[in-house]
């Protein structure tokens, strides 16, 4: 096997295993691993290499946005979603995944309570928020996932 068909196989486990561990962004990783397999191969053809691309750039728009979207979404509004966003993030990097939806729910949570005095309402809220960084997670497995599971088939089949 070529090595840079070695190289792409890392980087689209890499983009798998950043559907789950923080810090890894795994779309850009599957991405990269496409365009690598591309380069080398010739393979796959342009609509499929057009949609394992679309795949990884949903991957990454899922891991940027969907907790700013799922707080949208419970009626918070954009400015608490963004300081959620700010604080999971910070909070993620000594706390992990825990860090993160601790520190978005908490945020949301503590926001909504202080302007609305409504209980529970801003549990809601922080709620549809945490509900949302967890489903980005699991749809960046899927995404990440059929990627290199579609590259593998090429390879392998």
């Amino acid at each position: 096997m070529d090595l840079l068909v070695v190289v792409a196989f890392v980087l689209l486990t890499a983009g798998v295993v950043g559907s789950v561990l923080p810090l890894l962004p795994s779309g850009l990783l599957s991405l990269a691993g496409v365009l690598v397999y591309w380069w080398t191969t010739g393979g796959p053809g342009l609509f499929l290499l057009a949609v394992l691309v679309g795949l990884a750039v949903v991957a990454t728009l899922v891991d940027w946005l969907a907790g700013f979207v799922g707080a949208r979404a419970g009626g918070t509004d954009t400015r608490t979603a963004a300081m959620a966003g700010v604080v999971g993030f910070v909070l993620m990097l000594p706390g992990g995944p825990l860090g993160l939806l601790l520190g978005v729910a908490a945020t949301v949570f503590a926001v909504e309570f202080r302007a609305s005095n409504d209980l529970p309402g801003s549990a809601r809220r922080a709620g549809y928020a945490t509900v949302g960084v967890l489903a980005s997670a699991g749809m960046q497995v899927v995404l990440t996932t059929t990627v290199f599971a579609v590259v593998a088939w090429l390879q392998f089949a």
